[in-house]
């Protein structure tokens, strides 16, 4: 058993030093314009920052840890299409020929949904998060933000948006190999809406507004994904497992006849 896994090991050891290098490289690059990109990520938050307050470092090391963090997050980035690529080549050998050329679709789709997660929660979700937190409680507290926290706030929720907008090309991929069909996620449907509020209740500020701007577009997307596999994967219609059943039935049929052929 053991032996039969071993190459599947080395290769998903193979898989992880790649995309592992490429990170690294891309972490080394992000961390000499750590500066640029920090001012960047700052943006949404000094916007809805009252003017008598400024972004602070509590700790005498809070400002290296997190160029690290940026750094860290940018090179991420910056290495999904390497990620995604090593991924697929991970998972190829249990494809068929004709599905391991969808490398390339797959890539690209994966990366361009990231980012578009990514997108949605700087330029929509963010600004409107941080609004509500900032001005929570303003008139009796002076606000003063640790750029450590908000930094490791920032990156939680554009990586949990990310992640999330990835469902269609899970779907994808799920469908291609046959493990859902349509059928399945419509009955799941209303399990997911359920799951995905909960998931945004986790990743976005502690108001109904942000928590619906993420939901939204979930629930959008798992819409996506059922049309998805039904393209790729349809369910069987009641003609096919009604013909289904026939076939069985006269496979047992002509099994029970061969058995009796051999006792005779």
């Amino acid at each position: 058993m053991f032996d039969d896994l071993k190459p599947h090991i080395a290769d998903l050891r193979k898989r992880l030093m790649i995309s592992g290098l490429s990170l690294l490289v891309m972490f080394f690059a992000c961390f000499f314009f750590y500066e640029p990109i920090l001012t960047w990520m700052m943006v949404p938050v000094e916007a809805v920052l009252p003017p008598d307050s400024k972004m602070v470092a509590v700790e005498i090391q809070e400002t290296f840890f997190t160029a690290l963090k940026v750094a860290f997050f940018s090179g991420f980035i910056l290495s999904l299409p390497v990620i995604f690529w090593q991924l697929w080549l991970f998972l190829a050998p249990g494809l068929y020929d004709h599905e391991k050329k969808l490398v390339v679709p797959f890539v690209f789709f994966a990366t361009l949904m990231f980012l578009m997660g990514s997108s949605f929660a700087y330029y929509v979700v963010v600004p409107y998060g941080f609004e509500f937190l900032v001005n929570f409680g303003s008139a009796v507290v002076t606000i003063l933000p640790s750029i450590g926290k908000y930094v490791g706030f920032f990156t939680k929720l554009l990586f949990g948006f990310g992640v999330a907008f990835e469902l269609p090309v899970i779907t994808f991929f799920l469908a291609k190999i046959g493990l859902v069909d349509d059928r399945m996620l419509k009955d799941f449907f209303k399990y997911a809406v359920v799951l995905i509020f909960i998931l945004a209740s986790l990743l976005t500020p502690p108001d109904v507004l942000t928590q619906f701007l993420m939901a939204g577009p979930l629930i959008i997307l798992y819409g996506v994904s059922i049309y998805i596999a039904k393209v790729f994967n349809p369910a069987p219609t009641e003609e096919d497992e009604d013909e289904d059943l026939d076939d069985e039935k006269d496979e047992e049929l002509e099994e029970d006849y061969e058995d009796e052929k051999e006792r005779k």
